[in-house]
């Protein structure tokens, strides 16, 4: 698998746009220099958010290529009325962004993302949501094809091998979301790197009873977080953490998990959450049972969406970055109807970092 760096962006940062060379140039550039067409973007529009490394190699390769400023482009990218005729002889396309749950913030964003990058070139985003379930993932997938989308951008529940082969056969482009694949495009989060990030942290901090709260169904993502906080637990010399699986990952099964931690024996001083949701929950309920966080019980969630911030004891999470995935999900897509016959599927990685607030 080919691992990419990449550089988070921000929620702040973030605008949806575009670098101001051609679209060929941004990916010759950023090829040579070794970064994502976002970085190149960034250094163009706003280098304060590049490493000055970064910026060096990416201004060396511009130099080298002999590349400007298109300020035609720019304009043109940049204004409000759009219609299929003001990108030249790229016909505007509909691609479906389909999420497991729209109520998440996660998936929103992811989807904000994808849409940004599709959006920035002149074609459209049709968000739907497979509630996690298969069949309504199906239908999702069968009304795309039904209605000629380009492609279909997927956090899959139950998507396999022949549903994608048919896509492809139809003439769309497939790029799976935060899974990983050898059969098309993938764009995901190393998500065991992040439970280890997490469990460090805990350990760090000086806990050493580490529990882990997730939910039913349990994606993929959250496996991989779990196994990898236990992985580091283990490897410092501990029992492997005990694992409390409520029946979603939502705010009100949060709250269930704090009942359920203070009632253990001996009590976990630390509680690493599969997502933030319900870490907000968890921690709201136990400050209601009369319990400190984080002098009692340290919590970290997973995601670092915009509430973790304003929770009632600030979350420590582990940030994802969730819409620079859903963009280089939407590259791929798009990368791999411009490049025909002779495209190559590609599987990008980014990483996870830590966030460090109050609660751990």
């Amino acid at each position: 698998m080919h691992y990419a760096k990449r550089h988070y962006l921000g929620k702040h940062a973030w605008d949806g746009t575009r670098s101001e060379l051609p679209q060929t140039s941004i990916r010759e550039v950023a090829r040579r220099a070794g970064v994502s067409v976002g970085t190149v973007s960034n250094v163009l529009n706003r280098p304060d958010l590049v490493a000055e490394a970064t910026r060096d190699r990416v201004r060396a390769a511009i130099e080298e290529l002999g590349f400007v400023r298109n300020e035609s482009a720019r304009r043109l990218r940049r204004r409000p009325e759009r219609t299929a005729g003001e990108f030249g002889d790229e016909p505007r396309r509909a691609f479906g962004v389909v999420v497991e749950d729209l109520t998440n913030p996660y998936a929103t964003d992811v989807a904000r993302g994808a849409e940004a990058a599709l959006n920035a070139l002149g074609h459209d985003a049709l968000w739907l949501s497979s509630d996690h379930s298969a069949a309504k993932e199906r239908r999702s997938v069968e009304l795309l094809e039904e209605q000629n989308a380009a492609g279909v951008l997927i956090i899959p529940v139950g998507l396999g091998s022949r549903e994608i082969a048919q896509l492809r056969a139809a003439g769309m482009s497939v790029v799976l979301i935060d899974r990983d694949s050898t059969e098309v495009c993938s764009a995901q989060v190393d998500h065991v790197a992040g439970g280890e990030i997490a469990a460090a942290h805990l350990l760090g901090i000086g806990r050493e009873r580490i529990a882990f709260v997730t939910g039913v169904p349990e994606p993929q993502p959250c496996v991989e977080r779990r196994d990898g906080a236990a992985r580091t637990i283990v490897e410092a010399g501990f029992g492997k953490p005990p694992t409390l699986i409520q029946e979603a990952l939502s705010p009100t099964e949060g709250q269930a998990a704090a009942h359920e931690i203070l009632a253990m024996s001996p009590r976990p001083d630390g509680v690493f959450c599969a997502n933030d949701l319900l870490a907000i929950g968890l921690i709201n309920e136990l400050i209601r049972l009369g319990a400190r966080v984080p002098e009692d019980i340290a919590v970290i969630g997973y995601d670092d969406i915009e509430l973790a911030a304003s929770a009632a004891v600030p979350l420590t999470t582990i940030r994802q970055p969730r819409r620079e995935l859903g963009w280089e999900a939407a590259e791929l897509a798009l990368a791999e109807i411009g490049e025909g016959k002779s495209h190559q599927h590609r599987q990008v990685v980014l990483r996870p970092d830590l966030v460090i607030r109050e609660s751990a």
